[in-house]
């Protein structure tokens, strides 16, 4: 084996090579498609030996770069050798920025010297990829596969020794300011390079700190990229440890992945010390007077003492170790294909080999919902937000699309008959250099293993699936549509936006959705769908009036609405109306039993429920359903629409006019901005449900007001002509306002009273007729 002559010294850190570096991988960053998000506290990041996992080449140039653009402190870190046997601008580079030779002799007392001077030191305690996430043995302890070994071994207790060697050097600078040994202070002034003896004494009293932090890369990728291919066709041919690993990690940085680094609670690494080893470090401390007398204890100990203390430095550092490692690897940041693989092997586990796609996607979505309760456990934001998993529940996922694609092409999962089927290869071996494109669900299993309340809650959501309340689901989707709003809120706040445009929003009634159960119930329920620019609030007041009469009232928000006109802005009207069958899924688990009351695009939103919906709704009130508008600029909206598109996709511009100011009659409900964009899309929507009007059966109440300075009156006979309904009915009150049902103008709610009982009677009659109609036998 080929020897490295290392000097004793290795160059300090050059502050000017660092800081350069650090401002190229902010532009790289920016550059790449890594969603990169840390996650850790004032505590973790005041840590001295940071300890990261190991699963791409890519992430062991970012935690150095990252913690000083955080804290501002530089950070050592540990290469192999080989990038230092050859004098080149790469090993000085290196060199320059903090970076030492994994096998020089001196490699400890210099880190420990640099930690001492205020750095920070990043070390991969696994010591090489562990490209299977396999980080569990058979017995259920941490160890993982050597490439070099051909085995399974422990993970490295170096960090523990380090960081237990750095303890005992503040132990001897306290020991010489208690004996106030100046001679001896000087010396370890100037071997650490303080400029006073209190920056020294500071440095002593500090406690020691491992930061045990997860890197998880999410969704793992393997199709093949222009740089994989750039490669392939220079360089003639790879090895396949080399197309493996740029085919993953090029992926990585190209394609749009997230990377969470999650910092741990700090370890300290005597916290496993004993009161005998208390005692022999307090006979060693005068002893110690070179960084490099700590790391000597156990290989040239010079007496007895020396000798015991090093040795229960070892068997602390593997206490240390098993402490640190289980950190990292329950600080991993769980998604959907980590639930999903776990679900997976379960099954197989359980000797299962198919199951139906609406069962798996509902555990999915159980395991997702049970799993929020937890805070021992980290979600991806993508669980966390219902915009990115509550359609699981109807059997899609765009975001999970990609993983049943790619478990499909690779040969792991077929479909047929609505049921995924698990193949034998789920089982198979594979080589350590090609299981990440082999087996990802595999891989994705290994990872969340450590975890074990990922197991059980997979595994309780499987078995609960056959008897799960509806209403329990119900009020999980309930949850998600208020979890929307939060996340939306949290989107576009106003820090976010264009202050100009946002400082002339005054909404501040809750639009929270609401949902609210009769103290003596009907056996009814109704669902309300508000106005377009306003909120849940606009109906409150009326839902709890309905509530009274004993209705089961659910008042849903349509998405874009009570946060900001931005919000609004991003939307189509197809994303609007989804937000209606939602909530109209959420009261059926309820009721069996549905009226639909929709005011102005509300109602609009209604009639186009009841068209596709003709058994499950038993009435429709539909409040100033616009068809055309008092406004007749409303005409010229396509064309502004339609330029603003082009401005975008020509520049960076929003458009010639992307939001028109408007007056509303309840500035604290409504928007005052009014995005082109929406208006546009309302036209769509009209266009729509005008085209519907005649397939609509259901019995429907419309209302107008005369004077509407909103709608056109003409309107109301545009609806009426066209609704294909026998049981119709068009009331039209005299009034000036457009917000007629809210304001309950010419005590309209009286009229919808009326117009509920006489529905409710009708469909009780109907029941009783159906129940009590003589069956004819027929005797032969």
């Amino acid at each position: 084996m080929k020897q490295n002559n290392y000097p004793d010294d290795w160059p300090d850190i050059d502050s000017a090579y660092y800081k350069r570096s650090v401002m190229l991988f902010s532009a790289v960053k920016k550059l790449l498609s890594v969603n990169l998000e840390l996650f850790a506290d004032e505590k973790a990041l005041q840590g001295d030996i940071f300890l990261f996992n190991h699963f791409s080449r890519f992430e062991t140039f970012i935690p150095q770069f990252l913690l000083y653009e955080k804290t501002g402190a530089y950070s050592c870190a540990i290469a192999s050798s080989e990038f230092f046997d050859e004098t080149n601008f790469l090993s000085n580079y290196l060199k320059e920025v903090g970076v030492f030779p994994h096998d020089h002799p001196r490699l400890f007392a210099m880190l420990a010297g640099q930690i001492l001077r205020g750095r920070k030191v990043i070390i991969f305690p696994e010591g090489g990829m562990v490209k299977d996430r396999c980080v569990i043995d058979k017995k259920g302890h941490y160890s993982i596969y050597s490439r070099i070994a051909g085995n399974r071994r422990k993970q490295h207790t170096g960090p523990a020794v380090l960081g237990q060697g750095v303890e005992a050097l503040k132990a001897a600078i306290r020991y010489a300011f208690k004996e106030r040994d100046m001679e001896r202070l000087q010396h370890w002034k100037e071997i650490l390079k303080f400029d006073n003896l209190n920056e020294l004494l500071a440095s002593a009293l500090k406690p020691t700190l491992i930061v045990p932090s997860n890197i998880t890369f999410y969704p793992i990728r393997s199709s093949e990229n222009l740089l994989f291919k750039s490669v392939d066709m220079l360089s003639k041919g790879m090895s396949l440890r080399q197309s493996e690993e740029l085919l993953i990690e090029s992926n990585i940085m190209l394609k749009d992945t997230d990377m969470d680094i999650r910092m741990g609670n700090p370890v300290n690494p005597c916290c496993v010390w004993g009161k005998y080893t208390h005692y022999m470090m307090d006979k060693v401390a005068s002893n110690i007077v070179e960084l490099d007398d700590v790391f000597k204890l156990k290989t040239e100990p010079r007496n007895m003492k020396e000798r015991l203390l090093g040795y229960y430095f070892v068997n602390n550092a593997k206490c240390a170790r098993n402490q640190y490692m289980h950190r990292i690897y329950t600080n991993v940041t769980i998604n959907l294909s980590h639930l999903a693989s776990t679900l997976i092997m379960s099954l197989i586990s359980d000797d299962r080999q198919q199951i139906s796609k609406t069962q798996f996607y509902t555990v999915l979505y159980i395991t997702i919902k049970t799993l929020q309760k937890k805070t021992t456990i980290h979600l991806h934001r993508s669980l966390l937000n219902p915009y990115d998993y509550s359609d699981l529940i109807y059997g899609t996922n765009s975001r999970f699309d990609q993983f049943i694609r790619f478990a499909k092409n690779a040969e792991l999962i077929s479909e047929q008959d609505e049921c995924y089927y698990f193949l034998p290869k789920l089982l198979a071996d594979h080589d350590f250099d090609q299981i990440r494109l082999e087996n990802p669900i595999a891989v994705y299993n290994n990872e969340a293993q450590p975890m074990h309340i990922v197991r059980e809650h997979v595994i309780a959501a499987e078995r609960s699936y056959h008897k799960i309340d509806p209403c329990q689901l119900a009020a999980w989707h309930f949850e998600d549509e208020q979890l929307n709003l939060a996340f939306e809120q949290q989107s576009f706040s106003p820090k976010t936006n264009d202050a100009v445009t946002e400082q002339l929003e005054t909404v501040t009634a809750d639009p929270m959705p609401f949902f609210i159960q009769a103290n003596e119930p009907n056996g009814y329920g109704v669902l309300l769908v508000h106005g377009l620019l306003a909120s849940p609030a606009e109906l409150r007041e009326y839902g709890h009036y309905l509530a009274d009469l004993g209705y089961a009232v659910l008042g849903i928000r349509i998405q874009g609405h009570g946060t900001s006109p931005y919000a609004l802005r991003e939307l189509t009207n197809q994303q609007w109306y989804q937000s209606v069958q939602k909530g109209f899924s959420i009261l059926q688990a309820y009721c069996a039993r549905i009226f639909v009351i929709g005011f102005s695009t509300g109602g609009a939103l209604a009639l186009k429920l009841a068209e596709e919906n003709p058994d499950a709704i038993i009435g429709v009130v539909a409040v100033s359903v616009p068809i055309k508008f008092v406004n007749s600029s409303f005409m010229l909206v396509p064309l502004v629409h339609n330029t603003n598109t082009f401005v975008q996709w020509m520049s960076s511009f929003e458009g010639v006019k992307p939001f028109i100011e408007n007056s509303p009659e309840h500035p604290d409900i409504n928007y005052h901005n009014t995005p082109v964009r929406a208006l546009y899309e309302l036209r769509l929507l009209i266009q729509d449900v005008e085209k519907r009007l005649p397939n609509i059966n259901t019995p429907t109440l419309l209302i107008y007001a005369d004077q509407d300075p909103v709608v056109a009156i003409s309107s109301a006979d545009t609806v009426f002509e066209k609704l294909g309904a026998t049981q119709k009915k068009l009331h039209v009150i005299n009034a000036d306002n457009h917000g007629i049902l809210m304001e309950n103008t010419d005590n309209i709610w009286r009229l919808i009273d009326d117009f509920l009982k006489q529905q409710s009677h009708l469909v009780e009659n109907l029941e009783t007729q159906a129940q009590t109609q003589p069956v004819r036998e027929i005797v032969t």
